[in-house]
């Protein structure tokens, strides 16, 4: 790499990251990592992380992002090191000359990329199945395998998945994981080098290529058509392709229709964003995986104002555990506040309270309020508290809990399941439609 200015170069990695990552993260990891010296004869950039938490994140989860957009930046093959402030730079080991094709592997993917640490709902549910089948056969069951969705939903996780699984059957596979950025970055580098040939072998001679975010070989047209004839030649030989994109080939701008097509000969499967149930689930995996302990009361809360992926809820959940450790205090509902205030999007106000919709319900249905609240089963007294559970859920800003709690002490997941039973049979209930319209008009009257 010339001489150049490391600050700078930095910072526009820095606006290429803040793109790429929620806010959450990028805030909370890499805006206090700083670039401290070059190594030009082993091409290193060592930087710096504040802590040891930070500098294990970094490792674990950045690397290669922090890797690969410096490469496509600079031009270069260099190598990211990182290290705590305030100790002295790392000796670097000499690269291996030699390495084989399981090292390589398991050098690009995440070790928590697993199936084990994979939190299935109804959003992924088909997505999951499909990535299972692909690692257990092959070229056999889905090929290619086209897998769709917004930025953070877990399309990474499930691709890094399939070769974990793969690695661990005990087959000799040969596996290839890589973004299309990189790929992109690789080819440039073989034509400036005069090795298209030697690229060419590395990527048609493995067995399972995976090659994530699709997307960004659109309008890149030497590109696409080395990935063209890639494609062709590992699907004519059987071998498993699995891709990954933020939409549906059809919808990739200025993608070739010859690779549209092929895209779309396999299986084509989305993920949507989580529910909430999912959402609640994932945050009760991470801080297991984390070893955090949270209170139900917590995780509900963060799932409930974190909707859009799952993330932005890592990142909040690591900014909530790496607040704790800083401050040494114990993660209770102020600290929650305290260190996610800045990310939380706030909770909707909304004039309307559980009682006054509990008085409402009760009259609209001729109960007593006490009925609504009380352990009775009939239908005509669960019916009316599911549907006032619903209202609750919509018209104000109480949490699962607390709604719980008005409804006779129930469990938040009784009240998600009576939330999601309400919104699905209005789809198709007319007289339902009626009624809850009609509860609604009764409420926002009552507030004029």
């Amino acid at each position: 790499m010339p001489s150049i200015d490391l600050n700078a170069i930095w910072q526009e990695t820095l606006s290429i990251l803040e793109r790429e990552l929620s806010r959450t993260s990028f805030e909370t990891w890499l805006t206090s990592v700083q670039p401290i010296f070059y190594d030009h004869d082993r091409h290193i950039l060592f930087m710096s992380a504040p802590d040891a938490f930070a500098l294990q994140w970094l490792e674990d989860r950045y690397y290669g992002l922090v890797k690969s957009t410096l490469q496509f930046l600079t031009k270069t093959n260099l190598d990211v090191k990182f290290f705590l402030e305030g100790t002295p730079l790392p000796v670097p080991h000499g690269p291996s000359m030699e390495k084989n094709a399981q090292t390589s592997l398991n050098a690009a993917l995440n070790p928590r990329y697993t199936f084990s640490n994979f939190v299935v709902g109804s959003s992924n549910r088909l997505a999951h199945a499909a990535c299972l089948a692909v690692a257990d056969s092959p070229g056999r069951s889905y090929n290619p395998l086209f897998i769709y969705g917004g930025v953070g939903l877990g399309k990474t996780h499930l691709m890094q998945a399939i070769g974990h699984r793969v690695s661990s059957n005990g087959e000799h596979y040969q596996v290839t994981y890589i973004s299309s950025e990189n790929f992109t970055n690789k080819l440039i580098n073989a034509i400036r080098d005069d090795s298209t040939e030697r690229f060419r072998n590395t990527f048609r001679n493995v067995d399972i290529l995976l090659i994530d975010d699709i997307q960004f070989l659109a309008g890149k047209e030497r590109t696409q058509e080395e990935f063209f004839h890639t494609f062709n030649t590992l699907h004519e030989a059987q071998k498993q392709i699995v891709i990954s994109s933020d939409r549906p080939p059809r919808e990739i701008p200025t993608l070739e229709n010859r690779l549209r097509s092929r895209f779309e000969w396999g299986l084509i499967t989305d993920i949507q964003p989580p529910d909430l149930e999912t959402r609640i689930a994932i945050l009760e995996k991470k801080a297991s995986v984390e070893g955090v302990k949270l209170a139900d009361e917590i995780l509900v809360y963060i799932a409930e104002r974190i909707e859009s992926n799952i993330r932005e809820l890592e990142g909040a959940l690591l900014r909530l555990e790496a607040f704790a450790r800083t401050t040494g205090k114990e993660i209770n509902m102020d600290l929650v506040n305290e260190a996610l205030q800045a990310i939380l999007p706030p909770a909707q106000p909304r004039a309307v309270t559980v009682q006054e919709i509990q008085q409402l319900v009760a009259r609209y249905f001729n109960l007593k309020i006490e009925d609504l609240s009380s352990k009775r089963r009939t239908q005509m007294v669960a019916f009316p508290r599911q549907i006032a559970m619903y209202l609750c859920r919509r018209l104000t800003d109480a949490s699962l809990p607390q709604i719980g709690t008005q409804f006779g002490g129930r469990d938040h997941s009784t009240v998600i399941h009576a939330c999601e039973k309400i919104a699905t049979e209005l789809e198709t209930d007319p007289v339902l439609q009626q009624t809850v319209s009609a509860l609604i008009d009764s409420i926002q009257e009552k507030k004029r």
